[in-house]
């Protein structure tokens, strides 16, 4: 795509300062530079490629895995492994030496679909964000169901797609000395108008794929941190109740860790294009000897993103690290995981158990069971205890609750 990874804005089609400038392809490079990058690249897209597809199959191969949060996260990994194995590849032999060889559709699907792909991905974490909030902050409001969460990223995929659109819309390839090239062709590129449609839509983006996103996210998790790390854990707090908050700070600490990292891997990307953009003489910012190096090196940066996140559930999550070592077993240098003690089981083994519910705070206890109205009243968490446990607590244990 032309905002995302394509450097010919002035050099494909703008050749208005003479010939010379058609038929000089600044973008030829020696080839040990291209196997370097070429290996680098590969690298990149055969780690995120299969890092996302184990973390689709961890969550819905696995009943207990299936939660909100991680249907947002199966969105996102099909995201990143979408954009990977259609785009990532293609990007890098088109930058290479910034000739195009896969015709008019091609150069449609590859101006339009990692748009929408980063879309998809953002917003699924910024929905993930929204969810802890609620979840945390807001533990009795109802939360969001199976189907909902569906809806929801059935909408942002429509979002994505509508807001890529421009960029299939005005995609054209066109056939210069010695070369093709693949490009957006905007209209101000055909008729005199005030208005820049170019400028105007990469500052809208940058604005709605970047900088919003992650103002929401920056938000809601500072008020979820302050909420989880701020206070002390009271003195004569269960067992239970800590084991849950610790669960809890974990689960933050790892999607905060996402989305640092992606801010991080997608900021000199979007600086070197609103510096192309806003560049008083753009042309002279191109001929820059090592413009084409810095440009694959910020493309690489921005795509290994979709790289990581596999890995950080890997290291900060123990469910995912037990799927991890289960689907790479027969690898010697994986340890064995504790898949089943990670209760990472199937569906058929996960209706066998019987759960029920018990409160954890000073709320008064009827019986073995919280009573209905307090359950619906407390501002404490409910946790899932097994009937066995219930059924041995004593009448002298009926104030107090032990897991």
């Amino acid at each position: 795509m032309e905002l995302l990874l394509n450097t010919t804005d002035y050099y494909q089609v703008n050749g208005t300062n003479g010939s010379d400038v058609e038929d000089y392809n600044p973008y030829v490079q020696p080839v040990w530079q291209i196997a370097l990058w070429g290996v680098a690249y590969c690298t990149m897209v055969c780690v995120s490629v299969l890092g996302n597809l184990v973390v689709i199959w961890i969550i819905l191969a696995h009943k207990r895995m299936r939660t909100v949060t991680n249907y947002f996260l199966v969105n996102l990994a099909f995201a990143e492994a979408s954009m990977s194995a259609f785009n990532t590849v293609i990007n890098f032999a088109y930058s290479v030496h910034n000739v195009w060889y896969f015709g008019l559709n091609y150069c449609r699907f590859h101006n339009f679909f990692p748009i929408a792909a980063v879309f998809a991905s953002i917003y699924s974490m910024t929905a993930i964000s929204v969810d802890r909030y609620m979840a945390i902050i807001h533990p009795l409001k109802q939360r969001l169901s199976s189907t909902e969460t569906h809806v929801v990223i059935g909408v942002i995929w429509v979002l994505a797609l509508l807001l890529a659109f421009p960029q299939y819309y005005y995609s054209a390839i066109e056939q210069l000395p010695g070369r093709t090239v693949c490009y957006i062709k905007w209209p101000e590129d055909t008729n005199d108008t005030a208005v820049d449609f170019k400028k105007m839509y990469y500052v809208s983006v940058v604005l709605l794929y970047y900088f919003l996103p992650l103002c929401i996210m920056g938000c809601a998790y500072l008020v979820v941190g302050l909420s989880l790390w701020a206070g002390t854990i009271p003195g004569d707090s269960t067992h239970r109740y800590r084991e849950q908050l610790i669960a809890k700070r974990k689960v933050v600490k790892m999607m905060i860790v996402v989305v640092c990292t992606f801010a991080v891997c997608w900021l000199p990307y979007h600086i070197y294009f609103l510096l192309q953009q806003f560049h008083p003489d753009p042309i002279q910012l191109f001929e820059w000897r090592y413009i084409q190096q810095v440009f694959l090196a910020v493309m690489w940066l921005a795509m290994s993103s979709t790289m990581y996140n596999p890995i950080i559930y890997c290291c900060l999550n123990e469910r995912f690290r037990a799927g991890f070592q289960q689907v790479f077993c027969w690898c010697p240098c994986v340890p064995a995981g504790s898949y089943d003690e990670l209760e990472l089981k199937s569906t058929r083994y996960l209706q066998t158990q019987e759960y029920s519910w018990t409160c954890v705070g000073p709320a008064p206890v009827v019986g073995d069971y919280c009573s209905e109205d307090n359950l619906r009243s407390s501002a404490l968490f409910v946790w899932p205890v097994h009937r066995a446990v219930i059924e041995t607590r004593t009448k002298e244990d009926t104030n107090s609750v032990e897991n």
